[in-house]
């Protein structure tokens, strides 16, 4: 049973955009030469672009009584400590400057806010998780109310 599930998925814009840019670079490239230069070019283009976006969309993050996933990565809850729902700058700091290069990030270029989730269990080597969220609130609250399920020894493992 899911107590929440996201995925990251690029949103409709992204596409948009990333067509009028291979339109106009394509163009560039393809003046003046046969139409199957030009089939290539805007193949290898498109095709490229969507592959990048299809792998950034598949990342999902999942909340289950006693489990926190995101992408392939898994928490057991009972080794979660403090949880917050992070803004944008906060979320900025936190992917920058203030980066720990043992957390584990999940982050996407198109969302701008996360969560923020600390693993007080040392032994895992991680010491917090940054989760980049379209309903971070929505997140954090699933988070929260399944952590005494898994503090109790409900944790599903």
């Amino acid at each position: 049973m899911r107590v929440y599930h996201e995925r990251l998925r690029v949103p409709y814009s992204w596409w948009l955009l990333g067509l009028a840019v291979i339109a106009i670079l394509g163009t560039e490239l393809v003046a003046g030469l046969g139409w199957l230069f030009a089939v290539i070019v805007y193949g290898s283009l498109g095709g490229g672009y969507a592959a990048m976006l299809t792998s950034w969309g598949r990342a999902r993050i999942d909340v289950s009584p006693g489990e926190l996933r995101a992408g392939k990565a898994r928490l057991p809850l009972s080794a979660a400590g403090e949880i917050s729902e992070l803004d944008e700058a906060q979320t900025r700091a936190l992917r920058g400057p203030r980066a720990d290069p043992a957390a584990l990030v999940l982050i996407r270029p198109y969302l701008r806010r996360a969560v923020y989730v600390e693993v007080a269990d040392q032994a895992l080597g991680t010491p917090y998780w940054l989760l980049g969220s379209r309903r971070p609130a929505e997140l954090a609250a699933a988070i929260k109310r399944s952590l005494p399920a898994a503090r109790a020894g409900g944790a599903v493992g």
